[in-house]
């Protein structure tokens, strides 16, 4: 059965199975080349792909917030099960940010943690 829910003035069709599974893959990269048209050449970083090169466009949310990519960035990219010569870059790290290239969270400081307490 499909429902209609109204939220405000936006409406929407929403059906019984609507809980959609995220099949993505997420590693992370840095940057190597910058192409026309947001489209990047990202050398995967992560063990679960080490070293493989691919192809990555920049997602919508970084496009509409304008964020800056150059080479040598550090990058989170999300990669579809069903082709992994393509990507899309979700995340740019700072440079000064620690990360861990298994699950590409974070890494935080204990003794900086406890200087700001």
């Amino acid at each position: 059965m499909i429902g209609l829910i109204l939220h405000g003035r936006l409406f929407r069709l929403v059906s019984p199975n609507c809980f959609l599974s995220k099949d993505v893959i997420e590693l992370v990269g840095v940057v190597e080349e910058s192409y026309p048209n947001t489209t990047f050449k990202v050398r995967i970083l992560s063990p679960q792909a080490k070293d493989h090169v691919i192809l990555c466009t920049l997602a919508g949310r970084m496009r509409v917030h304008r964020v800056r990519i150059l080479p040598g960035d550090r990058v989170k990219v999300e990669m579809t099960p069903y082709d992994l010569e393509k990507g899309r870059i979700c995340y740019r790290y700072r440079s000064d940010q620690q990360i861990d290239l298994e699950t590409g969270e974070q890494i935080w400081n204990q003794a900086a943690a406890e200087g700001e307490q």
